[in-house]
């Protein structure tokens, strides 16, 4: 997977080949592919499932594809992420675990086969006494798979966000994952909650894009006292976030990063915890490096050494999965 440092270049010395869309719940990323998925031009637009404009989603697809089609007409297309979900433009599937691009491959074809113009990455589901399911993050991990050829064997990925995810693979496929809300409980708590008010009064609404040193000492403040408290429950803990102001121990301004530290501290204590001591399964972190940077302190102040962090992985997914379905190869053609 070649890197977009000059799209200018890449789209002089190439033709293009593929459309790819990550198609989420807050955004729409869509990029202009070349050979071996090397970038030639990408665009970004807020249009995520619940904020298409007049929900006309071919509308959208067009507006921010149609640079590049008016040019390429028969350029294939591949969206992966909520897009494909009951809120989407049309729900597809899940693939159960395991699963890995040939499974995730052959749900693609179905929808092709059905003549479906843009043919969508199912999600993957898996059962048990409590369900869980991804839609996105699957394609952002046959593409770290891709990138990481070391991981294919038997990896924990880890991918930041509103809804964290760990993820467990073995010989390339997906066997079992988790979530965690951690993202979404920050933004409910930090702006909802009584927790969030000294901040706000101090004209705070988010931690710092580029932590201080004093952000990243009430972040990693955070993860300690999650990490040094294991009898207590994270609901206890949170209520610190307020107290240590009131009773001027901590300034408002950080309040937030502090919080932040004990909802990524939570997370990564449970996680770790469901571990097993002999478990040799390679860790690395899959996301936006800022976000992902938290998580590497946090991982540290569980002594856990710093993974690798694989920011372009969407995109070397998108390819491999396309490749894989044949839909970059000039011969091919819908099945029968």
């Amino acid at each position: 997977m070649a890197d977009a440092a000059n799209p200018a270049d890449g789209q002089a010395k190439q033709p293009p080949r593929l459309i790819a869309l990550d198609w989420g719940t807050t955004s729409l990323r869509a990029w202009l592919l070349g050979d071996g998925g090397t970038v030639i031009d990408s665009a970004a637009f807020p249009w995520g499932i619940m904020a298409v404009p007049d929900g006309d989603f071919a509308k959208a697809l067009a507006t921010v594809t149609g640079p590049w089609t008016q040019h390429h007409e028969a350029l294939p297309m591949l969206a992966s992420g909520m897009v494909g979900s009951a809120q989407g433009w049309r729900e597809i599937p899940y693939v159960d675990c395991p699963a890995g691009v040939d499974e995730l491959v052959a749900a693609l074809k179905r929808q092709l086969a059905f003549g479906i113009p843009l043919p969508i990455v199912p999600g993957v589901t898996i059962g048990g006494a409590f369900p869980d399911v991804m839609r996105g993050e699957e394609a952002q991990i046959a593409g770290a798979l891709e990138l990481i050829p070391a991981l294919h064997a038997h990896a924990r990925l880890v991918l930041p966000g509103t809804h964290s995810k760990w993820v467990t693979v073995r010989d390339g496929a997906i066997v079992a994952f988790t979530t965690s809300i951690t993202g979404e409980l920050f933004a409910v708590l930090s702006k909802h909650s009584i927790l969030g008010r000294p901040a706000l009064a101090a004209g705070k609404t988010t931690p710092d894009p580029n932590p201080t040193p004093e952000s990243w000492a009430a972040f990693e403040q955070g993860v300690a006292a999650i990490r040094d408290n294991p009898s207590r429950g994270l609901g206890s803990l949170l209520f610190s976030a307020r107290t240590l102001v009131l009773t001027h121990r901590m300034p408002p301004e950080v309040s937030l990063d502090y919080l932040s530290g004990l909802l990524i501290g939570d997370e990564l204590r449970n996680a770790l915890a469901e571990q097993p001591r002999q478990d040799t399964a390679t860790l690395a972190l899959i996301g936006e490096r800022a976000l992902c940077q938290h998580y590497v302190r946090a991982l540290a102040l569980f002594g856990v050494a710093e993974p690798p962090v694989i920011a372009s992985a969407a995109v070397a997914g998108l390819w491999r999965i396309a490749e894989a379905a044949a839909l970059v190869s000039p011969r091919w053609s819908p099945p029968p």
